[in-house]
């Protein structure tokens, strides 16, 4: 046996490699493995007993049915596939789970599905927070009557189009400023400070995959939100935190690979950081001023197209849905899922053709106070594209009047669940009243493939 097999108990812990280098010393002496497991132990102490994976989930509501939708996807009856509960059953299964919650636009991901909810004790999983950390929507609600709105559309269309650019790794062409490039957390860590130039190229852009901005005409159902009027016309975005995100996501998966082996043995995404200890610190300031960074993304957007369209901003909602939340000692991760405490205003989008709404929270400790982030993905991408013919979208597009650039297969109305439905499954089940709704008359997307 070598020796690293014969040290495999240790691995994880901080003395590893000088460990390592004993062992090695030890079966060159010519010690056998009793001999090498016995000295080792003596130097170093017997192994730590490694964490692992519950025998059973922590509790879990699911919000909708759940069957095999990649069978007969368009035929099936089930809001939510299999693989999705899988993914949340054994995020809950971790050491550190509390509770969780799937909601019906669920869909599989990496480690915890879109659409999932994973609340932890003391504890946030870069992996569950997602890649593109702080993944938000923002509307702006416009003082001008809906009618005229639409009539100038065209116009409007291509002022929108000046004011963000699409794509992985894009860069404006345009002029853009924002108090967050001030924030003093970019000095916080190394990583940060080198990523700060890139937050300054990419301020004001857009992601791929379904990151959207599009102009909308709707009508409010409650008069919950102020400065609203009954019919409204405006500017609905949905992009994160860019490149910015990306880095930290990724640096912050590797560091909670690290801290979690020396503590558990779980599957690859499923780590976590201990918010005691300095890596935990560490990724959540970092998440912290990621979300303020997706945040200034869509202001500068919006600044921009009101300021060259001259139109008054009567009111603005916004909200994270890649993103933890403290609950005292507990760590709410919504990983495409919308916060939805009792009052607090929500955006859920539908697709390029379909309806979205502005949704109030109602609380609802069975959902962990969450909302479905959209309508979501009936299968994959790659389902999408080799099913989905673009003359279909085309004349769907066409008969819904909705001017859209960048469509592809794979963002177009077929590629979505029934938002009606998704919402009906939550509104039904109280986590949510409905409060205005709206459609698009102009879409502009990167038209290429991408994550959320």
């Amino acid at each position: 046996m070598k020796p690293h097999q014969i040290i495999a108990p240790w691995k994880g812990d901080k003395r590893f490699t000088d460990i390592a280098k004993r062992a090695a010393a030890l079966k060159k002496a010519g010690q056998d493995v009793d001999g090498i497991l016995a000295a080792i132990t003596a130097e170093f102490g017997a192994p730590t007993a490694l964490l692992g994976l519950r025998d059973e989930p922590a509790p879990y509501r699911v919000f909708g049915t759940v069957g095999d939708r990649h069978a007969a996807i368009g035929e099936s009856n089930a809001d939510i596939e299999y693989g999705a509960l899988a993914q949340l059953q054994l995020a809950l299964r971790l050491p550190i789970a509390e509770r969780g919650a799937l909601m019906p636009d669920a869909h599989p991901g990496y480690a915890l599905p879109i659409g999932g909810v994973f609340r932890a004790y003391n504890s946030v999983a870069p992996a569950m927070v997602g890649v593109d950390i702080a993944c938000r929507m923002m509307l702006s609600v416009f003082a001008i009557e809906p009618d005229e709105f639409v009539r100038q559309r065209t116009h409007l269309f291509s002022i929108l189009k000046q004011v963000t650019t699409f794509g992985a790794g894009a860069e404006r062409s345009y002029a853009a400023d924002h108090e967050v490039l001030d924030d003093p957390r970019w000095g916080l860590t190394s990583q940060l400070r080198g990523l700060r130039a890139r937050g300054a190229a990419q301020l004001g852009t857009s992601g791929s995959g379904n990151h959207f901005t599009e102009l909308v005409v709707g009508e409010t159902l409650q008069a919950l939100i102020p400065g609203a009027p009954a019919n409204f016309a405006g500017l609905l975005s949905h992009s994160g935190s860019r490149g910015v995100g990306y880095a930290v996501a990724n640096h912050y998966m590797k560091v909670a690979e690290q801290e979690t082996k020396r503590i558990a043995q779980v599957p690859r995404f499923y780590e976590w950081l201990d918010l005691e200890r300095e890596a935990g610190q560490e990724y959540w300031a970092a998440m912290e001023l990621c979300g303020a960074y997706a945040s200034a993304n869509h202001h500068v957007i919006h600044e921009l197209f009101a300021r060259r369209t001259k139109l008054p901003v009567a009111a603005q909602i916004e909200n994270h849905h890649n993103f933890a939340w403290r609950q005292g000692e507990l760590v709410i991760h919504r990983k495409g899922a919308t916060p939805a405490e009792a009052g607090v205003l929500g955006i859920i989008p539908g697709s390029m053709a379909t309806p979205s709404y502005i949704v109030a929270g109602t609380g609802s400790e069975d959902s962990l106070m969450s909302t479905s982030h959209g309508a979501g993905r009936r299968g994959s991408r790659t389902w999408a594209k080799q099913t989905i013919g673009m003359g279909d979208v085309r004349r769907m597009l066409a008969q819904q009047d909705v001017l859209v650039e960048g469509v592809s297969a794979d963002e177009s109305p077929f590629a979505y669940k029934d938002i009606e439905r998704v919402m009906q499954l939550q509104e039904e089940a109280g986590l949510l009243t409905r409060v205005a709704r709206m459609r698009p008359i102009a879409v502009l997307m990167a038209g290429e493939e991408g994550v959320d």
